[in-house]
């Protein structure tokens, strides 16, 4: 073979080799990208767009958190403290009848306690929202809009109906901290496989959790998610 030809030969070989390796480099980049949307959901794209559509700083941040909070074991609230948590919410719901700026405060300290029961960072605002982003991705920006709107309503800068918006966008996270474990779930298709009910025959309290929409707040007279003025959220 002719030095011609196998300089040909050694071309088409690097060229056919780069694209191999192209390939398989789009390949890893396009499982990872799937593994982290299926991971994150929404939080995904919101992360991109802060990151100014800068896909491959969104995923580094994204896979830090999950090395950082990915094994994080949390705790299961106690029956009790659980229905204390629901009758809480549920008077924060009708507190912002009469006083819309300390309902969404309120429910803001709330979200923050229950989130330190659940056994997630409380040192720090930006730390617990990070690990709280892990492993309730679908409805982790409702804690981050109200922690705002509270922000702005201490400064008088926030209108009634941003946070009355902020509830509503609150409640979801609340429910699925304040869900017993076996009703857990990260994502929401998953969550509407399962049964929401719950009896506590110890109490004689029978009520459907947060999610189900059919029972009422321990000891307030209250239906979960509306008040007794008939305020629905």
């Amino acid at each position: 073979m002719s030095t011609g030809a196998i300089s040909i030969v050694v071309v088409v070989a690097v060229v056919l080799a780069a694209a191999l390796i192209v390939r398989v480099v789009r390949a890893g980049a396009g499982r990872r990208e799937r593994v982290l949307r299926r991971r994150f959901g929404p939080e995904y794209e919101l992360n991109v767009a802060q990151h100014a559509g800068d896909t491959k700083a969104a995923q580094r941040e994204l896979e830090e958190r999950l090395r950082l909070y990915g094994e994080l074991r949390t705790q299961p609230l106690p029956g009790e403290l659980r229905e204390r948590y629901v009758a809480e919410w549920a008077g924060i719901q009708e507190l912002f009848i009469e006083s819309p700026e300390r309902s969404v405060t309120g429910a803001d300290r709330l979200l923050a306690r229950l989130a330190h029961d659940r056994g997630y960072p409380s040192d720090r605002y930006e730390e617990q929202i990070a690990a709280l982003s892990v492993h309730h991705a679908d409805h982790i920006q409702g804690y981050r809009q109200i922690h705002d709107s509270a922000a702005r309503a201490r400064e008088g800068r926030a209108d009634t109906e941003e946070l009355r918006e902020a509830v509503v966008h609150a409640r979801p996270f609340f429910e699925d901290l304040v869900r017993p474990p076996h009703h857990a779930t990260t994502r929401p298709e998953t969550a509407r496989q399962h049964h929401h009910g719950e009896r506590h025959s110890g109490n004689r309290l029978q009520r459907w959790l947060p999610g189900g929409g059919a029972g009422t707040g321990a000891g307030t007279g209250t239906r979960f998610g509306h008040t007794k003025k008939g305020g629905a959220w």
